[in-house]
């Protein structure tokens, strides 16, 4: 059978993609596609404007740049580093390279990184084995983040210049308007879309299927161990944009509360504070912001996510499940059963039991929820984790179970490798099954010694992810979670399904996340 041609015309210019070679043989890919126009000079902290037709053709077989970040996030080899810019709103497309009868589903991939780091060029997100396997269009896609794309500057708008808030949000909506006008050209049905995303970009969706703007561009969703907590009411983003000009206006401010005393900054000298501004002090700006969050003791210890600005975003995620409000499509929803280990050995971000009980309001709960933990090291890490991911995960599935079928799993699979760690089931383990990346030479040091079982893993995750993209429903033998039964399905060596899994915790937490 004849392959697909490399050479594909987009309604803003014609692309050449190049074909996969050795392990991704059978599958085309098209890197470093434009979505939207540089967000740069005068449309820096503005929406996404559409993109600039090219003449000609464009070569995209290398990734776009990284967002700004920390160098040290952009690696994606021993010693080498994804090029970064302001100039970032670009998108990846792998795809089978033989033709298909009919139209393939689509899955759009946001990464993660808590809002201030990564890249869709990170090879964990390489997206050829997947759609190989699930004879799918693989989508993913880079957007702003930090402060270039979570800092709500509105209220400093003038007449001569305005600010955007939603960026990094507005970037995804963008992306997947994108997808409607041309994944059709690559072989895609632009009305068999699923989002899907990890840890931040686990996140990002869920405030997706909340947002008015993005309904009706996905027919269904995965949030991969979400944060749902990862998005800010008004009152905190109104706070951090205000310490983040003092910053950017003092670089020796080291401020540790909020002080309400202090007079506002004017419009005019936030004008003259950005518009002399680099990238780079843009991001030092925002690195000590966050240190500011760690300190300041407000409801969100990152400053950077979705806002409820009144009109992109309208509640935070957790009460539009909560009042019924999501977007009423089939949802995929999970987390790990290590998730904390990976943060207290590589990057400590996570509050400590302590802190995450301090949060806790009623007195009751939280004597309720500190019983429920031992108190040894890994079960106060587990607190910690479970206070970020877990419990307000199973809370939003909850909620948006009583609108659209909804799968809840727990990823419980530890290769011999990673037991022998420490890391277990840890953070962001699944992504080596979903992209099938303990193949790849960034996951198969994980699978030594366990070859057979991480090759069962990956075909049983991606067929799960696969025939939920394709028709709504992951496979036999998980049943949607409901709040008679309660079913979560341990995806393991082997799989199985159990009935509220850690329910008195979950009884606990609930009070918590859950309006009585």
């Amino acid at each position: 059978m004849t392959a697909i041609d490399s050479r594909v015309t987009t309604a803003d210019g014609i692309v050449e993609g190049a074909r996969g070679k050795r392990t991704r043989h059978g599958t085309i890919s098209w890197k470093g596609i434009p979505f939207a126009a540089p967000p740069v000079a005068g449309l820096r902290f503005r929406d996404p404007q559409p993109v600039h037709p090219w003449p000609g053709v464009r070569d995209c077989t290398r990734f776009g740049k990284a967002a700004i970040q920390e160098k040290m996030y952009t690696a994606v080899g021993p010693g080498r580093y994804q090029p970064m810019g302001e100039d970032c709103l670009t998108l990846n497309v792998f795809a089978p390279d033989l033709p298909s009868e009919r139209p393939r589903p689509v899955m759009v991939f946001i990464h993660g990184g808590a809002y201030i780091l990564g890249t869709a060029a990170t090879p964990l997100y390489e997206g050829s084995l997947l759609a190989r396997a699930e004879d799918v269009i693989v989508v993913t896609v880079q957007y702003r983040f930090g402060p270039f794309g979570y800092l709500d500057l509105n209220a400093y708008s003038t007449d001569e210049r305005r600010f955007d808030s939603n960026l990094g949000l507005k970037d995804q909506v963008a992306a997947l308007q994108w997808v409607q006008r041309n994944i059709a050209a690559f072989g895609g049905d632009p009305d068999n879309v699923t989002i899907f995303g990890e840890s931040a970009g686990a996140s990002a969706v869920l405030s997706l299927m909340c947002a008015p703007a993005a309904k009706g561009l996905f027919a269904r969703a995965i949030s991969q161990s979400p944060a749902p907590d990862l998005a800010l009411d008004a009152d905190s983003a109104r706070i951090y944009a205000d310490e983040f000009l003092r910053i950017l206006r003092d670089p020796t401010r080291r401020a540790t509360t909020v002080d309400d005393d202090v007079d506002p900054i004017a419009p005019d000298e936030v004008q003259a504070l950005l518009s002399r501004a680099s990238a780079r002090d843009i991001l030092r700006a925002g690195d000590r912001l966050m240190k500011f969050a760690q300190v300041a003791g407000l409801h969100h210890p990152i400053p950077f996510g979705p806002v409820v600005d009144g009109d992109y975003l309208t509640e935070l995620p957790l009460e539009a499940a909560a009042s019924g409000t999501t977007h009423p499509v089939p949802l995929i929803i999970g987390s790990n059963r290590d998730e904390g280990l990976l943060f207290r050995k590589l990057w400590d971000v996570l509050p400590d039991a302590e802190k995450a009980l301090v949060k806790v309001g009623d007195d009751q709960a939280r004597e309720e929820i500190a019983a429920l933990y031992d108190g040894g090291d890994r079960d106060l890490i587990r607190l910690a984790a479970d206070s970020v991911f877990w419990a307000p995960m199973l809370a939003f599935a909850e909620g948006h179970a009583a609108v659209a079928p909804t799968y809840v799993y727990r990823y419980d699979f530890q290769s011999r490798v990673l037991a022998a760690t420490g890391m277990g089931a840890t953070h962001a383990m699944e992504l080596f099954a979903v992209f099938g990346a303990f193949r790849s030479a960034i996951g198969a040091g994980f699978a030594v010694g366990d070859w057979r079982s991480t090759a069962r893993i990956i075909r049983s995750v991606q067929a799960r992810w696969g025939a939920f993209a394709t028709a709504g429903v992951p496979g036999l033998g998980w049943p949607a979670y409901d709040p008679a039964s309660r079913k979560v399905l341990i995806i393991d060596n082997p799989d199985r399904v159990e009935a509220d899994p850690d329910g008195a915790r979950r009884l606990a937490w609930r009070k918590v996340h859950v309006p009585a």
